[in-house]
């Protein structure tokens, strides 16, 4: 989810009564704006009174009954303009279960400046769309506490330590508390089991703990267990109860306090008791706090796994920058770097900011960021990234992006914020375990009522066991967590090959896709014109002939002119001396270099000055066939020579298209290229569809031509051209190295700059959700199967029952089965291009 601007501050707190809320609207640019925004704004439903103060730009609003943020903005919106939001991200604690996400957005959607709230399990975060701002945030924690929760605005960068810090100390508690009941449970389960597998150990008890004495032992040992280690379920359960919202910990209370206070009856007051009922299950209660805490133990310690990808890419920050300034050279923290510094790096060092080098040449590793593993070449002009490594040179650079600007701070915000969003079949997910848990207390209830009345002797007793198997084995948790640990170890896995999701929807979208569309230009291609070949004709030499071109061609400002002086350059030809340059409007230029004359242009220029170009014009054919664009060039009246320019394609597209449709896509070609020139690029691309010679507006007309017909498309751009196709698509792609108009308007951004990165995005999406898919079933497929059982399904036809410690373990063992094989992801293989095109080679690679 992309960040936006703050609002501006409410003149008054947010909190429930009257208020006032300050929404910024752009778009007004005359008095007649105002009429319309106002008039738009009163119109909706629950607005008290509105009005619009053009100076500032901003819309006052006053909300009543049934007021709704979301009605509000689209009102606006609706109008023509635009309503500032702002996205606040929370930290919240004390979740365990699905059911809580449920009410913890229940409860921020009460407040009444809230568009749309999305609460992320496994991560812990609270996505909130808001009006006010960070001025809304008072009146959301009070929203959350309300609801039994505690919440804060999300820590900053320099505060990750310290959040580490708090999930190290709450595993640390989780592993102590856990330990104390397992060493008080331990001899409840060795007397009360024991004592059923090997009934004189029964006898042998009574002889050593006469009368009573034996239960007391049990009642003391199960006591410190409930009011130690198991006091957290209570005091968390009991008012959620209360509150008629119960929880996980709500359905541990009632079951663990159901076997307990039975026990005390027996204990204590047998005589309230059938002789046939009277029996304990203190080690009933204890086992199932002893089992359920250490699969709470074990879900924080995959959770913290699944953060992985973040904390890695927070780990790539440098701490201290070397900066020249005053004529010094001094050692400074990172976080005092400003735009404009002068920053050395030294061989080996990480690049502290991100910046354009001034001077010097070095190769720069910048796998983490791009995916890539060949270190970059960079020299003067050239931009660094900071957080990647520096190689054997040395370079200075101006830093240009600092603090939160920097393209690592970026990805790490574009990573977390699609971690914590919530794909459509996730709400389904949230919609029906917003009723789980009373169902599951229903279903109880029911289950001791029929076990009552029809059950044999000890009714009581197998009521009991039945009811709280059925409260125990109930695992909403694993409900919960099926989906939003998925896309967190998806998303962090996808980041580490330069895929960055800035919606999360996208990877619900992009598995469900057949179609690719793509541009031409900077996606499949390079983007900038080469000279790819030099056609010499008899009796002169290739570099001679470029050299003296280069040198012509360094004066003009025709697109191809800089192809041919670059490739001169890089061939190490010195720039020769030019005397005398004309341009020959429609034909090409002449002049004397180096005392030699010298013209370039196109065919007709040669005809034009009586030269024959037969004897190159079949290969310059060919290359024309190719995409190729010609240039011939006479030298002292004699033709020379001629030069192919064309954009060739990008390394991996050919690979990155034959896997794609290896995948069952069909790939398609847009571009406003003309015909001749896409349908070359196309050939060898090995694309099969295109469409050339389109306008922006065109590029959209296909894309809905498309979905009309019923596609799902994902569409690939890099320019400003493409912004309106990359946002009519079902999913947009930008490449990376594009325009930031482009990549604002795409769901997912290739930082890496080709399709490999395009084709790591459908395979990720692809397998994302097919691991969403085994969660999910697992998840509701062990509630289905198991509740029946607790309940006691089977016990008129085999006499089984299932006990509610082993619905405890089960419980337990679900929630990490989901995490653990959640974080398989984080090995997931995807497709190497670099090797595809050869069949005998293997074809995935991580």
């Amino acid at each position: 989810m992309q960040s936006r601007p703050d609002f501006v501050t409410p003149d008054v707190a947010l909190q429930p009564g009257v208020q006032t809320l300050q929404i910024r609207v752009d778009g007004m640019s005359c008095a007649s704006c105002v009429k319309r925004v106002e008039t738009a704004a009163a119109k909706v439903e629950g607005v008290a009174a509105s009005a619009v103060n053009f100076a500032t730009e901003t819309l006052s609003v006053t909300p009543g009954q049934g007021f709704s943020a979301g009605a509000l903005v689209k009102a606006v919106r609706d109008a023509g303009y635009q309503a500032s939001v702002a996205v606040i991200t929370l930290d919240i604690e004390d979740m365990t279960c699905a059911s809580c996400v449920a009410r913890v957005e229940k409860a921020l959607k009460t407040v009444p400046a809230v568009e749309d709230a999305s609460v992320n399990l496994a991560s812990g975060k609270a996505l909130v769309t808001v009006l006010g701002g960070k001025d809304a945030v008072p009146a959301l924690v009070r929203a959350v506490e309300k609801a039994g929760y505690k919440a804060k605005v999300q820590a900053e960068a320099g505060e990750t330590d310290h959040r580490e810090q708090a999930k190290e100390r709450e595993i640390a508690v989780l592993k102590r508390d856990f330990l104390i009941a397992l060493v008080l449970s331990l001899p409840l389960f060795v007397m009360e089991m024991g004592s059923h597998l090997y009934p004189p150990l029964h006898h042998t008890l009574m002889g050593i703990f006469p009368g009573n004495t034996l239960y007391y032992l049990q009642f003391a040992l199960a006591t410190l267990v409930l009011l130690g280690p198991g006091r957290r379920f209570f005091a968390k359960g009991i008012p959620a109860l209360l509150r008629l919202a119960p929880d996980m910990n709500a359905l541990v209370a009632l079951g663990t306090g159901a076997a307990y206070l039975y026990s005390l009856v027996t204990t204590f007051a047998p005589g309230l008791l059938p002789v046939e009922a009277r029996h304990v299950y203190y080690e009933a209660a204890t086992v199932i706090v002893t089992l359920i805490l250490l699969g709470r133990l074990l879900e924080a310690r995959a959770k913290g796994r699944t953060g992985a990808a973040i904390r890695k890419l927070a780990g790539l920050q440098a701490k201290t920058a070397r900066v020249e300034r005053d004529g010094q050279t001094l050692d400074l923290d990172v976080g005092q770097v400003v735009v404009g510094d002068i920053v050395v790096i030294r061989p080996g060092e990480r690049i502290p900011v991100d910046g354009a080098v001034i001077d010097g040449t070095s190769a720069v590793d910048e796998a983490m960021i791009s995916g890539e593993p060949i270190p970059v070449e960079k020299g003067p002009g050239a931009t660094v990234i900071g957080g990647t490594v520096n190689g054997s040179g040395s370079l200075r650079f101006t830093a240009t992006g600092v603090g939160a600007d920097m393209m690592l701070s970026r990805i790490i915000r574009m990573v977390g914020e699609a971690q914590g969003a919530k794909l459509p079949i996730q709400k389904l997910v949230d919609q029906v375990t917003a009723w789980f848990v009373p169902a599951v207390i229903a279903v109880a209830l029911v289950t001791f009522v029929v076990w009552l009345a029809v059950g044999p002797e000890p009714a009581y007793t197998y009521g009991l066991v039945a009811a709280v198997a059925v409260l125990i084995i109930a695992c909403p948790c694993a409900m919960g967590l099926a989906t939003p640990t998925s896309i967190m170890v998806g998303t962090g896995r996808a980041a580490e090959l330069g895929v960055l999701f800035r919606k999360g929807e996208a990877l619900q979208t992009l598995a469900g896709i057949d179609t690719v569309v793509m541009d031409k230009t900077g996606t499949i291609t390079k983007g900038r014109p080469e000279l790819t070949e030099i056609v010499v004709a008899e009796g002169f030499d290739e570099a001679e002939v470029l050299g003296l071109v280069a040198s012509l061609e360094a004066r003009s400002e025709h697109p191809l002119a800089d192809a041919i002086v670059r490739a001169a350059e890089g061939r190490g030809l010195i720039r020769q001396a030019v005397e005398t340059m004309q341009a020959v409007p429609g034909f090409g230029l002449i002049g004397t270099v180096a005392g030699r004359s010298v013209a370039a242009g196109a065919d007709r220029y040669m005809v034009k000055l009586g030269l024959d170009v037969t004897p190159l014009s079949g290969r310059v054919a060919e290359l024309a066939d190719q995409g190729a664009s010609p240039l011939y060039v006479a030298i002292d009246g004699r033709l020379a020579a001629a030069l192919a320019v064309a954009d060739p394609l990008k390394e991996t597209s050919v690979a990155a298209i034959a896997a794609l449709k290896t995948l069952g896509l069909k790939v398609m070609m847009v571009t406003g290229d003309n015909a001749r020139t896409a349908r070359a690029i196309a050939a060898r691309a090995g694309i099969d569809d295109l469409v050339a010679e389109v306008l922006p507006e065109g590029k959209v007309n296909v894309i809905k031509d498309l979905q009309a017909k019923g596609a799902k498309l994902a569409f690939v751009g890099d320019g400003i051209n493409d912004a309106p196709a990359l946002a009519t698509a079902d999913a947009g792609i930008a490449i990376g190295t594009g325009t930031d108009v482009a990549i604002e308007s795409a769901d997912v951004v290739l930082v890496g700059g080709d399709l490999a990165g395009a084709l790591h995005a459908i395979e990720l999406s692809r397998k994302v959700m097919r691991n969403i898919g085994e969660n999910l079933f697992w998840a509701f497929g062990y509630n289905v199967l198991l509740i029946p059982v607790a309940a006691g399904a089977l016990y008129p036809a085999f006499g089984w029952m299932l006990s509610p410690m082993v619905g405890a373990g089960a419980m337990g063992l679900s929630s990490v089965f989901v995490l653990s094989n959640a974080l398989r992801l984080r090995r997931a293989r995807v497709t190497d291009v670099a090797i595809i095109a050869s069949p005998s080679s293997a074809k995935s690679s991580t």
